[in-house]
């Protein structure tokens, strides 16, 4: 995927390139592009219920 984005504050924090790849979860690259600090969003813990009723 190719994306693009203005810079408005001078800085623009990356994720680390591994292996010549740049991995972001899609909330991730939505915080990236929204100007929030990517690094804070986690995925949610979603626990299974033990039995279906």
């Amino acid at each position: 995927m190719m994306a693009y984005k203005r810079l408005e504050d001078s800085s623009f924090t990356w994720p680390a390139v591994r292996n010549g790849v740049m991995r972001l979860e899609p909330a991730q690259f939505e915080a990236l592009f929204s100007g929030l600090d990517w690094q804070r969003v986690r995925p949610l813990e979603v626990i299974a219920p033990a039995a279906a009723e």
